[in-house]
């Protein structure tokens, strides 16, 4: 299933989209995609209803975050080598990890705002895993039993904030429209192998990122396991698990995002976001 929410920001409801490519509305179903929706027994819950039952939403809707409160939004730093190499650091023996707050997620088309005082704002497509139970001490074998499914996150992030502004790197990660999420969270069943999807992303029509989650170096399984040793994962919790190189900051000379780009991006089976930019000052 490749589940969604459209309207308008706040005031999203719950969809589907069929085979045909048309939004189906879920409001009838659940109220929401988050939570208990999107675990087994609502998930099942959801994939025994007919689409062609559902009723279709006309016209061309805003699609939101395709996950409704999100409790926390995990983050993965560092986590393709190539992109390590480019941005001249070394893979950690462990998984970086740091949290953008929920205040930075915004739809799969929404603008995306560079911050005021900002000289380095960049990109990053990355593989988002949504979580679909409660995760606590799992082990590497069972993990992917506990994933609710995927989706496509921008992980749009400021270089100077982060790098070069001291403290942890999530002053950098964390302003608003600094998270873009969907545009379907895609149930597990349709990606039997998230470590094989194609990664792309391009700024006015130029690719600078094209890469493959194949070349992870912590996968989803892994990562969803070592998350639990640290905190418990909940239904709705996201995973943002690290970008493949091409990043602005990698170029040379380094480029970055002025305001009135388009981002366009996309994950292999996961669908595509596009973005303007704008920006706060």
């Amino acid at each position: 299933m490749k589940l969604l929410r459209y309207g308008p920001a706040g005031q999203e409801k719950p969809g589907l989209l069929d085979a045909d490519g048309a939004i189906r509305d879920l409001s009838g179903v659940v109220p929401d995609i988050a939570g208990d929706a999107l675990t087994q027994g609502g998930l099942a819950k959801l994939g025994a209803v007919d689409p062609a039952s559902l009723p279709v939403v006309d016209g061309d809707p805003r699609l939101g975050p395709c996950v409704g409160s999100i409790g926390k939004f995990i983050c993965i730093g560092l986590n393709f080598a190539d992109h390590a190499a480019e941005s001249g650091l070394t893979v950690p023996p462990e998984p970086v990890m740091f949290m953008k707050p929920t205040s930075a997620v915004v739809g799969p088309n929404d603008e995306v705002r560079i911050p005021r005082g900002s000289k380095k704002t960049d990109w990053e497509v990355e593989l988002g895993v949504v979580i679909g139970k409660p995760a606590k001490y799992v082990t590497e074998a069972e993990a992917l039993d506990y994933v609710a499914g995927y989706c496509v996150i921008n992980d749009v992030s400021e270089r100077e904030f982060q790098i070069e502004r001291h403290g942890t790197w999530d002053k950098g990660k964390c302003c608003d429209t600094f998270g873009p999420t969907g545009p379907w969270l895609v149930t597990k069943d349709e990606i039997p192998d998230p470590q094989n999807l194609a990664m792309w992303l391009e700024v006015d029509g130029k690719r600078y990122q094209d890469g493959s989650s194949k070349t992870m170096v912590y996968g989803c399984a892994f990562l969803v396991s070592y998350l639990s040793q640290f905190m418990t994962l909940y239904p709705g919790d996201v995973i943002s698990t690290g970008t493949p190189p091409g990043v602005g900051m990698g170029c040379k000379p380094p480029v970055f995002l002025k305001g009135g780009e388009v981002m366009s991006l996309g994950i292999e089976g996961l669908g595509t976001q596009t973005q303007k930019v704008g920006r706060d000052d």
